[in-house]
């Protein structure tokens, strides 16, 4: 079921001369604008891998993926009915956690006809009391209703790798590890393991070394844009 903030987000990005919910051989796109295609995707990316490998193939795409800054969370007495409750989830989403869903999309992107665009958004998520289908029950258990965009922070693309490596720290040393990372960043040491890791399989990073037990690695340098194949002339017939 479509929810309020995917149609609000299509809405934004399809503005007032795209179309929406266009269907593509068997695929069904959010937003067509132009010659690009725009996916809005609030779950896991994971889910678009294959699709997006085949739009890719002979399209100019861009997937778009909010991260929740801030959620009001509303609780509800049943579905659609009144409000018993509002307040704000003490979780905030930042721009890095787009690593979380990198983590699965290390064989997607970067790609020269794809862009990741992250939106940080404000929402209200509806709740009300439930456990769908699930067989146990478990106490203060809730079902999600509905969300709502309340405000759009930023919007951020990554067109190639070296729009990732720009969320490095700027001092960090020639080689360093993942501790370096955390440190520049201000992060837990697993998420900045999360960013050296979907970084290095990408083909943006190179281990040169250990220290210790940490693994050392450096920057490689951006690859040179693969120029397109001449074609060739056919002579007239004298």
């Amino acid at each position: 079921m479509e929810t309020s903030l995917h149609r609000q987000l299509k809405s934004f990005y399809a503005g007032d001369d795209a179309a929406t919910e266009v269907r593509l051989g068997r695929f069904r796109i959010d937003v067509v604008r132009g010659n690009e295609l725009i996916e809005i995707q609030h779950g896991s990316l994971a889910a678009l891998r294959d699709k997006i490998r085949t739009l890719t193939a002979e399209h100019d795409v861009r997937v778009v993926k909010p991260i929740i800054v801030r959620k009001t969370l509303v609780k509800l007495a049943k579905r659609g009915g009144k409000v018993l409750e509002r307040r704000t989830s003490p979780k905030r989403g930042k721009l890095l956690d787009v690593f979380e869903e990198l983590v699965y999309w290390r064989r997607v992107f970067p790609h020269p006809r794809l862009t990741l665009e992250i939106v940080l958004v404000d929402i209200e998520e509806h709740r009300f009391p439930g456990h769908g289908r699930r067989r146990r029950w478990r106490r203060n258990e809730f079902q999600v209703d509905d969300q709502h965009l309340l405000a759009v922070h930023e919007t951020r693309s990554f067109r190639s790798g070296a729009d990732l490596v720009a969320l490095l720290p700027e001092l960090l040393p020639a080689t360093f590890h993942s501790g370096h990372v955390a440190e520049g960043l201000a992060v837990p040491r697993g998420m900045a393991q999360r960013i050296v890791y979907c970084l290095r399989e990408m083909g943006l990073l190179t281990q040169v070394g250990k220290e210790r037990n940490a693994r050392l690695y450096c920057v490689l340098p951006p690859s040179p844009p693969v120029p397109e194949p001449k074609r060739s002339r056919r002579r007239k017939a004298a």
